[in-house]
């Protein structure tokens, strides 16, 4: 069994930053892809970023240059360092790992004020 558990959501102002983290722990596959995932109220939960194993890293369109994505390996823990905050970006942001079986973490609610 895989847990998740994020931290770092909260309150800010357009154009802020938020730094938020997710730690794994239990049965973790060497070779896995880490992300952030997000679901504003009324819409379907879109991907933000991922990170696999190796460092190779994805963006959604909407936050390439604004938010960068990590991780620590040894820690199992990936990071999401967000940026330029735009009051669009207000959503939960779930964390996510897929090693054979996808997991998703509680959620965390960004809320990122005009």
């Amino acid at each position: 069994q895989v847990q998740l558990v994020e931290s770092g959501g909260g309150l800010v102002q357009s154009g802020g930053s938020l730094r938020l983290s997710c730690a794994a722990s239990g049965s973790i596959g060497s070779i896995n892809v880490m992300g952030w995932y997000r679901q504003a109220p009324g819409k379907q939960r879109e991907m933000v970023a991922t990170i696999i194993t190796g460092g190779r890293t994805t963006y959604a369109d909407s936050v390439k240059g604004r938010f960068t994505i990590s991780r620590d390996n040894g820690k199992n823990t990936v990071y999401l360092q967000m940026n330029s905050l735009k009051p669009e970006d207000t959503a939960v942001y779930y964390c996510n790992l897929r090693s054979g079986v996808n997991y998703w973490g509680q959620g965390t609610q960004v809320t990122v004020s005009s």
